[in-house]
């Protein structure tokens, strides 16, 4: 009988992957071709998953609704209920309109409508801002994914990102971008890199599983089964240049970092800010179903961007992106790490990343991670050194310095990681994510540290920075962990970031604001090294 239900769920697969092929993905040959970004495509003919898409058998559409009847994913604990949520905000120091619709997961215009604002830019500590009704309508309760299909989780690791790009027939597998990274003195270093180099470095900058990222290419532009695609598909793949506005978004790596920094939106909206209302462009607003999970809701965000809602309804059900999903990568439940973060989960002990006795500035309180959508994970703190006059970026003299013992996993492009469980693996256990990491006497990967050991010298290297300073954050199982989470739910409770005794505690709504505090002492976070507020030291 075991035998037999294996053997039905492999077939069910596989006729669903030679279905996909036949009537909706397509399949190209002809001679190799080279268009824009410079990337180039062979398009032979190739295998997905074990299928040979020469001669594919024909076959009906499975019914995977039918399937998932027996089989769906029980739901999650129910989140905060419709008569619980919000229907007005009061006004806190430094608050702004955009900061409060942002943490309502509603838009500025909704804000506007539902208020007679004298002038919108100057809010009084107080003033008590209405927020827009709560909506009736609610999204399906198909759970899409797992939080750890979403998330670079337990098993992300052992995906083959290369070898299984090489497999496929489609546009991806000769693609190219030219990717920009920052240097220690800010300036910018350009490099040519491979579809499968630019999926595992925004997997591993965004803390995305790189399987979503590959199926998502595929169900919004068919870069894994189509060899010519038109130019908008290549230069434009997730987000048009339109809807991009004036932001340049052209190319691999610009179109999957928005991707996952969205996916990311979603997640921890849902998860560490209290969202439970999904609004759309034209105004159409929804709640979240009861006993979604935070993978699905990141989903749901995703698709919601730049889409009316008459088609995202037809994207989130069984017969929409899981359909795609399922074909490439299989049900991705079945390997499922849940729950990714236990409720019990306690931080462990760690240090200010710099030497006893010198004096830091903190110039950052909680913000993203990597990316604004990503849990407001970071930290920031600049070097002792006095810069020269007009100079931003520079490699300091100070030294970063381990927080705790543990593996460097990986060490390039500006960025450090310490694995403290000793694994090798990144996406397990507690890690602390170091950028801004000069490449000058940087720590080597597969290095064992002890607290207090050299990491390296803070600079602008990797990610995106317009002075010289070291960003610290933490992730447990790859989520990014929030430096402080007044809005996690009761029964998901974040840890606060604690450094050598000193607690990180963020404004709400407000990224980058906060303080730190111990003993009741209080240094606060701001920019600059003209205040002795933000000057930390142990």
């Amino acid at each position: 009988m075991e035998l037999r239900i294996a053997l039905s769920k492999f077939h069910l697969k596989t006729l669903l992957l030679c279905f996909l092929v036949m009537t909706t993905f397509g399949c190209a040959s002809g001679e190799a071709q080279v268009i824009v970004i410079t990337a180039t495509f062979p398009s032979d003919s190739g295998n997905i998953a074990g299928v040979t898409l020469d001669a594919p058998p024909v076959a009906a559409a499975p019914t995977l609704a039918a399937l998932f009847a027996a089989n769906n994913p029980t739901a999650d604990p129910p989140r905060q209920e419709a008569a619980e949520s919000e229907e007005q905000y009061i006004v806190q120091p430094g608050d702004t309109l955009y900061g409060i619709a942002s943490a309502y997961g509603t838009s500025l215009d909704s804000i506007l409508a539902v208020n007679a604002f004298a002038d919108p830019n100057a809010l009084e500590v107080g003033q008590i801002i209405q927020l827009p009704e709560i909506p009736v309508n609610q999204t399906s309760d198909f759970k899409i994914i797992p939080d750890s299909r979403l998330v670079r989780a337990p098993g992300s690791q052992n995906f083959d990102i290369a070898g299984f790009i090489a497999q496929q027939p489609g546009f991806i597998r000769g693609a190219t971008d030219e990717v920009g990274t920052n240097q220690a003195n800010g300036e910018e270093r350009k490099e040519t890199l491979s579809a499968a180099q630019i999926v595992e470095r925004v997997s591993l900058e965004f803390s995305v599983d790189a399987r979503l990222l590959l199926a998502l290419l595929e169900y919004r532009a068919r870069w894994l089964s189509n060899s010519t695609l038109p130019t908008d598909k290549i230069t434009h793949p997730m987000i048009s240049e339109e809807d991009s506005g004036q932001i340049d978004r052209a190319g691999l790596y610009k179109q999957l970092a928005w991707t996952a920094n969205m996916l990311n939106f979603g997640y921890y909206g849902w998860k560490t800010r209290g969202w439970t209302i999904l609004e759309f462009e034209e105004g159409e607003r929804v709640l979240y179903a009861p006993g979604l999970n935070a993978g699905t809701v990141g989903l749901h965000y995703f698709l919601s961007r730049n889409t009316a809602y008459t088609n995202w309804v037809t994207q989130i059900p069984v017969e929409g992106f899981y359909q795609t999903y399922y074909a490439y990568f299989g049900d991705p439940f079945l390997d499922a790490v849940e729950p990714l973060v236990p409720p019990e989960i306690e931080q462990p002990e760690i240090a200010f990343p710099f030497s006893a006795g010198e004096t830091w500035f903190f110039t950052g309180g909680a913000h993203g991670g990597w990316g604004s959508g990503s849990a407001w994970a970071a930290i920031d703190f600049a070097p002792p050194d006095i810069p020269q006059a007009g100079v931003a970026c520079y490699t300091s003299e100070f030294w970063v310095t381990a927080v705790a013992a543990g593996f460097v996993t990986r060490s390039a492009g500006g960025a450090v990681v310490l694995d403290l469980d000793g694994d090798g693996d990144e996406s397990t256990g507690w890690t602390i994510l170091y950028l801004h990491i000069s490449s000058d006497g940087r720590v080597l990967p597969a290095t064992y540290v002890q607290p207090g050991d050299r990491i390296g010298k803070a600079s602008c290297e990797g990610g995106f920075s317009t002075a010289t300073h070291m960003h610290l954050a933490r992730r447990y199982n790859g989520e990014w962990m929030p430096a402080y989470c007044d809005a996690c739910p009761a029964n998901a409770p974040r840890p606060q970031m604690i450094l050598s005794g000193w607690a990180v505690v963020g404004y709400s709504n407000q990224e980058y604001q906060g303080y730190m505090e111990n003993n009741g002492e209080r240094r606060i976070a701001e920019q600059g090294r003209n205040t002795v507020e933000n000057r930390v030291s142990w």
